[in-house]
């Protein structure tokens, strides 16, 4: 095992760098893209593994449900697959700007 670290960012060459935030950038959206309907699944199940107390305000688990649509509406993952599949057939990368 080698204990040098990695270059500084300023030292790699750009390419790297690019296809490197590119790759993270995928890996993140293949997770979120995953992630968001199995999170508003989840928030319902509770609902229905708790019966029709589990909706009583003094528990607050709607929150759970709420949380989870929330970020789905203000992060679709229906951008992200289109960029995904972009990458994963042509190995194109997707746009360096925050909206992956």
């Amino acid at each position: 095992m080698s204990t040098e670290s990695a270059p500084p960012v300023a030292d790699r060459p750009a390419v790297r760098v690019i296809a490197d935030d590119g790759a993270a950038s995928i890996a993140v959206a293949a997770a979120k893209a995953y992630a968001e309907p199995v999170a508003v699944e989840l928030g319902g199940a509770v609902f229905e593994l708790g019966g029709t107390r589990s909706s009583l305000e003094p528990l607050n688990l709607n929150r759970h449900w709420r949380n989870a649509r929330t970020h789905t509406l203000h992060d679709p993952a229906r951008w992200k697959l289109q960029h995904i599949g972009r990458y994963v057939l042509n190995g194109q990368l997707p746009p360096r700007h925050g909206l992956l």
